[in-house]
């Protein structure tokens, strides 16, 4: 279940103790989301960053408030570092992603003086050690996970993490493919058409346009079912998984497909897509491929290709002019060459890195 109250420790000075080493009239705080100098100053921060690690920004300010909303909250804990006239130079935050999991964003502004990059960088780690504690002794955990990331190449943040205690642990490649208008008809339609004894559906919607809560649970079983081997998965309840899913900013219901094996009078769901939207300012939007899995016993039916051209069509259908996703690079399963096959090529490429914090 969603907890009612989150589990982090919500006072930075409760979390870091006494803090010194940062410039004069500097300090440890938490954002304000309601403050638009405060969330543009963070859409700034995250824009940089992506741009300095991949060559381009696609964050917006509604993917800060994912992670600084009262809505976001409910998971999720931040802290900041101001300078002298409040101005945010230092952002952090954590998310209690599943059992054993949490999430970790580390930006710190591109062009502070590397002493003060570095102590903040020190901070933001310190505090995200703190909230490890915190979160894995809420969950009656002995150990808690913290996971992070780094755009490859990013030798700063790479010094930082290793200099924390954080291991390399996996390589991500982001991967994208275009899409023509005359892809339209990859299939006989996106809402529901059949190959081989698949089906591929979207999800039900009931009377009131909500999606049918059966379909929903069958997707997260497939999921969880098909990612039960996969590198670092972890068990995330049903109602933490929609909680999840609907913050996403390109969250969408008409995103989520089924492919379910005809077995007898009977079908069985095998496989599972959730798409969002990835919108542009300044082109046609994009699709984005945030989950697919197909349970092990139905691989090689061509379920995952069937759930892929699925997707790629609805986009055409939609006027978009691709469709992006993101594949472990050490993937047992050989997603990799099957997108490879079916077109789509890494755009840019990134890191997990981890550290397991000893709860008490």
């Amino acid at each position: 279940m969603i907890p009612d109250e989150n589990r982090f420790e919500s006072d930075p000075d409760a979390a870091l103790g006494t803090v010194s080493g940062l410039p004069k009239g500097w300090t440890v705080g938490t954002p304000d989301p309601a403050d638009r100098f405060d969330v543009a100053r963070l859409t700034h921060l995250l824009r940089a960053h992506e741009r300095h690690g991949r060559g381009w920004a696609g964050a917006g300010v509604d993917d800060v408030l994912v992670e600084v909303s009262e809505h976001g909250l409910r998971m999720r804990e931040n802290v900041v570092i101001r300078d002298e006239d409040g101005d945010v130079h230092a952002w952090g935050s954590v998310h209690d992603r599943s059992v054993g999991r949490m999430l970790f964003v580390h930006v710190v502004q591109r062009d502070l003086p590397d002493d003060v990059a570095d102590r903040c960088s020190d901070l933001l780690l310190a505090w995200a050690q703190a909230q490890a504690r915190t979160v894995g002794a809420a969950r009656g955990l002995e150990t808690q996970q913290i996971d992070t990331g780094a755009f490859q190449g990013d030798e700063r943040q790479a010094r930082w993490l290793a200099g924390a205690g954080f291991e390399r642990v996996r390589t991500w490649w982001q991967m994208s493919r275009p899409v023509t208008p005359e892809e339209e008809g990859l299939v006989e339609t996106p809402d529901h058409w059949e190959q081989r004894d698949v089906v591929f559906r979207l999800v039900r919607r009931t009377g009131d346009g909500m999606p049918d809560v059966d379909d929903l649970r069958e997707v997260h079983e497939v999921l969880e079912g098909a990612f039960v081997d996969h590198f670092n998965s972890s068990e995330e309840t049903f109602e933490e998984f929609l909680f999840r899913l609907r913050e996403d900013p390109g969250h969408r219901w008409d995103h989520w497909w089924l492919a379910e094996l005809v077995d007898g009078d009977a079908l069985r769901p095998v496989g599972a897509l959730i798409g969002t939207v990835s919108e542009s300012a300044n082109g046609p939007d994009g699709s984005y491929v945030s989950y697919l899995g197909v349970l092990e016993a139905a691989r090689g039916r061509g379920v995952a290709k069937g759930l892929l051209r699925t997707i790629i069509a609805d986009a055409a259908a939609r006027g978009r002019d691709r469709v992006g996703l993101e594949v472990d690079a050490d993937s047992p399963t050989g997603a990799a060459r099957l997108y490879t096959s079916m077109g789509w090529a890494t755009k840019y490429v990134t890191e997990s890195w981890h550290r397991d914090v000893v709860i008490g």
